[in-house]
């Protein structure tokens, strides 16, 4: 590093349109990761995604020159790599449609078999409220457990799987994600809670299993 501090955007650009190579570097260690595994969302396999990433960090430098700080450096980096994995996607016969608002209200975020119906009195009351773990720390540091929360979200609907990949394992803000994946708040508020909705249920199961074994 040369003394310059790069988590101030202005900072950054500068040192970037002058083509600044640790500069560079620092984007390349912070970001690429996190670009293949977005990609990988949009794309059928791990090498291609790696590829959406080195087209990026390529449409970065071919850009650098005309961004202009109207959007910080983080979205506008995200929105060039959803654009060049969607496209990549479309070209490889894989698309991530995004549900509209009254398409996803149609979606019940919790099993509706879960919940009494037949009682006035006691109808979307609980039949089995969740129950709470007895050491939720440990239990995430497993590895059994990690790999059903990667199945899981495997398994989303493409919509919800890019935004929780994004919020949670990645951990881009709600304005971050709306930005890079254009889509409304509500939409992205929506899209997350129905993906946390079937991590939480996933994980119920699988402590189930653990608690009964």
């Amino acid at each position: 590093m040369d003394g310059l501090d790069y988590s101030d955007d202005a900072v950054l650009v500068k040192a970037l349109t002058a083509r600044d190579a640790n500069a560079f570097s620092y984007l390349l260690d912070r970001y690429n990761g996190s670009f293949v595994r977005v990609a990988r969302q949009y794309v059928p396999n791990q090498a291609v995604a790696e590829e959406v990433a080195q087209e990026t960090w390529l449409a970065v430098i071919e850009g650098i020159d005309r961004f202009e700080l109207r959007a910080s450096v983080k979205t506008w980096l995200f929105r060039i790599l959803v654009n060049i994995a969607r496209a990549r996607g479309v070209k490889e016969n894989r698309t991530v449609p995004f549900a509209s608002t009254a398409e996803l209200a149609e979606e019940p975020a919790v099993d509706p078999h879960r919940f009494r119906r037949l009682n006035p009195r006691t109808r979307g009351h609980w039949k089995r409220p969740p129950q709470p773990w007895d050491d939720p720390e440990q239990l995430v540091l497993d590895g059994e457990t990690l790999d059903a929360i990667r199945t899981t979200i495997d398994g989303l609907p493409p919509d919800q799987r890019v935004v929780i990949t994004m919020r949670d394992v990645l951990g881009l803000s709600a304005q971050e994600v709306c930005d890079s994946l254009e889509v409304s708040d509500s939409n992205q508020r929506v899209l997350l809670h129905r993906a946390r909705s079937k991590v939480r249920t996933a994980l119920e199961r699988h402590y189930d299993q653990v608690r009964g074994s």
